[in-house]
């Protein structure tokens, strides 16, 4: 089993930057593959982006992509999440997310492991 525990939100204005980390427990974490999930007052939990294993591969939702980049560190069991451009419909808490298949997934039930969020608020 793993503990995910997010930090690194908070408030920023558009066009701002922000990078939240996941930290992960355990000795086991290089062998999951990770997601970001956002969900935003009202509406689903929706898909963010995905990394494998080895950091080898990365998945981005189409409203993030070009603007956010995941990243991994297996050494320090922390996997990121760089927010460039923001806008205020990035308004949301961010979770992580570990999923113990193999391949990266798309879909929040897939995934087995949630840390308990961190807010995101982007002011225009």
């Amino acid at each position: 089993q793993v503990q995910l525990v997010e930090s690194g939100g908070g408030l920023v204005q558009a066009g701002g930057s922000l990078r939240l980390s996941c930290a992960a427990s355990g000795r086991t974490f290089r062998s999951y593959p990770m997601g970001w999930f956002r969900q935003a007052p009202g509406k689903e939990r929706e898909f963010v982006g995905a990394i494998s294993r080895m950091g080898i591969s990365t998945v981005y939702a189409d409203p993030v992509k070009g603007r956010f980049t995941i990243s991994r560190n297996n050494a320090k069991n922390t996997m990121y999440l760089q927010m460039n451009s923001l806008k205020p419909e990035d308004t949301a808490v961010y979770y992580c997310a570990a999923d113990k298949g193999e391949g990266i997934v798309v879909d929040a039930y897939e995934y087995d492991y949630w840390g308990q969020g961190t807010q995101v608020t982007v002011s225009s």
